[in-house]
């Protein structure tokens, strides 16, 4: 039986959700023989091996080790490593996911050597050309020959795009299969006795934030705006940040460090009153982030991912920008686009707190089975 060799490339933290339900739902069917290829995008613990491990992903066969950069030395690295590894190992397919620097730096390595190129959630747009990301999105679909989408409005994207609807297959959201599978297991978590968020049976009321994009972190006076209106904002219930490498690297050398209080280690972390409840933590592993997400009064992002996961969730999410990818979130979900200026944010938690949500819906096809309907197309084509 003649094997179909399908390259997965990950790179980054969501590609990792992203890829698990993939992998796992190819290794049902011997035709199939996966290869797993990490960039190394992102490649500390805390953003990568943990992950590995949670979501009980099999080591990567290829690890390329390309580390941080800017967008064009982490781009350019990548492109000339995994060049290499696809003249070697001549997959049928290769696979991306999301809109990192790995995505579009694997797709158009593999265009260029005539490998069909399936990119799962494709079509997603911010209309926003000033995100890196939204170039990736919109570069990796012009040059795909398979675009699993998440949503209608993803499929419209596609089509005024110029994108022959016979390329693109509605099968819903990988994220969320992996969540959906995970949820059981993120319950066991000791992460809100560790924050003293649980304390025996009773749990304490919080809010969870997560922030890294340039928007939001780069600017001096917008990261102190940001920080100033929720250090405020925890003066009535606790904020818990994990904050990513990037922002906490931007913290430092803005000297904004020492308006929170940052623990290498939350073992032994308390909450205090009444002032600053403002709790700096580093990134949390994938179930230990799941459960502190899930118990939420409320979060705050700017993260996609995060997005989604709060509509399924059904709590209330701000996202601290000016535009989403994934206006589906606001449409039937939970989520809220509220910008970075604090005014409008402190507006906002305001009135989420107060109950002034939207209703929560689940968008369809957001039901677990995203990867199935994937490796089903998969099957269709190659077998």
């Amino acid at each position: 039986m003649k094997q179909t060799k399908v390259v997965i490339a990950v790179g980054a933290r969501p590609n990792f959700m992203k890829s698990a339900p993939l992998l796992n739902e190819l290794d049902k069917f011997p035709v199939f023989k996966p290869i797993l290829v990490h960039t190394g995008q992102h490649y500390d613990s805390s953003m990568s091996a943990s992950f590995f491990e949670e979501l009980k992903l099999p080591e990567p066969d290829i690890y390329l080790g390309v580390g941080s950069g800017t967008h064009a030395e982490q781009t350019g690295k990548i492109m000339v490593r995994v060049e290499k590894v696809l003249i070697k190992e001549k997959p049928d397919l290769v696979i991306v996911v999301g809109d990192v620097n790995s995505t579009i730096a694997c797709a158009l390595v593999a265009s260029k050597l005539g490998i069909p190129v399936a990119h799962v959630e494709a079509g997603l747009r911010s209309f926003d050309r000033t995100m890196p990301e939204e170039i990736n999105r919109l570069l990796t679909d012009q040059i795909s020959d398979l675009l699993f989408t998440t949503c209608e409005d993803a499929n419209r994207n596609l089509k005024r795009e110029g994108i022959p609807e016979s390329k693109i297959f509605f099968v819903g959201n990988v994220m969320i299969d992996s969540l959906m599978h995970h949820m059981e297991v993120a319950e066991k978590s000791t992460i809100l006795h560790k924050l003293g968020l649980r304390i025996g049976d009773s749990l304490r009321e919080y809010a969870v934030l997560t922030m890294h994009r340039p928007s939001n972190v780069d600017d001096r006076g917008v990261l102190r705006g940001i920080l100033n209106v929720l250090l405020d904002f925890s003066r009535k219930i606790p904020v818990i940040f994990p904050t990513h490498p990037r922002t906490l690297k931007r913290m430092r050398e803005f000297k904004l460090n020492k308006m929170v209080k940052y623990r290498r280690s939350f073992n032994s972390a308390h909450l205090d009153t009444p002032d600053n409840n403002m709790i700096v933590i580093p990134p949390l592993g994938y179930l230990d982030f799941l459960s502190l997400m899930s118990h939420a009064a409320l979060v705050l992002t700017d993260s996609g991912g995060i997005q989604e996961e709060t509509t399924i969730l059904g709590i209330p999410c701000l996202t601290l920008r000016n535009n989403t990818e994934r206006p589906i979130t606001v449409r039937e979900g939970t989520n809220v686009v509220v910008g970075n200026d604090p005014q409008i944010i402190k507006k906002a938690v305001g009135e989420a707190l107060e109950g002034h949500v939207p209703q929560r819906k689940r968008p369809k096809l957001w039901d677990g089975r995203a990867a199935a309907r994937i490796v089903k197309v998969l099957r269709k084509k190659f077998n």
